[in-house]
């Protein structure tokens, strides 16, 4: 696929994104606009889903470890087909499937049940030892928060990967410098990553999460490695796409008004 075509879809599921937030008026669009090319990627080149295997455990698995992200998880799986566009304007209704965290049970393609961080990522771990002792070479990817490596249990679950040489393992950070109370550096300040995660045996890879060549060429480089798991720290920009969101930690949990929302979409390709 090339990377134009990529960016219609990265396109299209901002747009959703918006859509999801602005709908229940609640959500988080400042960490799912910032992951949005991240998913694209892994979706759209990197990971074999689709409609004919989605429910087979020979495939690859994705786990939303900040599951408060599920916009952009729900989006990427309308955008995949999986999802019925309509049903994106119920997010977070009292009648829909599409809860404000991801559940396994209700949507297909949701491949975790997250929310409470650090669960994911240890879930993940799990997750790639069974596929080592079942002889399954599919991969697992894990999308993690940098305010969510505050979160000590993402380390215990670093540690285990690396103890058992889980090179099926493929973390992304989602480095957009912002959580839910300001810069991370602020709040409790997790850096440095890279060392941090070399330190504890991991294979690091340091990339711009918005631009796909390096995406590409960075979990094409993961699905090399061998005997360690792989992590690459994408740096982004929260709120990506959207001017007045980028780089304001104010967009971590909040909804546009119907003026904002309009801005929004014009400034992701018009209003429909």
């Amino acid at each position: 696929m090339t990377n134009e075509e990529l960016k219609v879809h990265a396109k299209n599921i901002r747009r959703n994104i918006v859509t999801e937030v602005y709908s229940a008026k609640s959500g988080h669009p400042g960490g799912s606009l910032s992951a949005t090319d991240i998913l694209t990627e892994l979706y759209f080149e990197q990971m074999d889903i689709n409609k004919e295997n989605v429910e087979s455990i020979d495939r690859d698995r994705f786990v939303l470890s900040k599951g408060h992200a599920s916009p952009l998880l729900y989006a990427t799986l309308a955008e995949k087909g999986f999802i019925d566009l309509e049903d994106l304007k119920g997010f977070r209704h009292i009648d829909s499937k599409l809860q404000g965290h991801p559940n396994m049970n209700y949507v297909k393609g949701v491949d975790m049940s997250t929310g409470s961080l650090g669960q994911g990522i240890s879930c993940a771990v799990g997750m790639a030892i069974t596929n080592k002792v079942d002889g399954n070479n599919h991969r697992i990817y894990v999308l993690l928060g940098d305010g969510e490596c505050e979160e000590g249990e993402v380390w215990e679950a670093a540690m285990a990967a690396s103890h058992y040489k889980l090179d099926n393992l493929c973390a992304i950070l989602d480095y957009n410098h912002l959580q839910i109370d300001g810069n991370i550096k602020k709040v409790i300040g997790p850096e440095p990553f890279m060392s941090k995660f070399e330190a504890f045996g991991w294979e690091v890879l340091d990339v711009n999460g918005h631009d796909f060549d390096e995406l590409r060429n960075a979990f094409n480089q993961a699905k090399l490695e061998k005997g360690k798991p792989t992590m690459i720290i994408a740096h982004t920009i929260k709120g990506k796409g959207v001017s007045f969101m980028e780089n304001n930690y104010a967009w971590h949990g909040a909804a546009p008004n119907q003026e904002q929302y309009e801005q929004a979409m014009e400034e992701l390709g018009g209003l429909e």
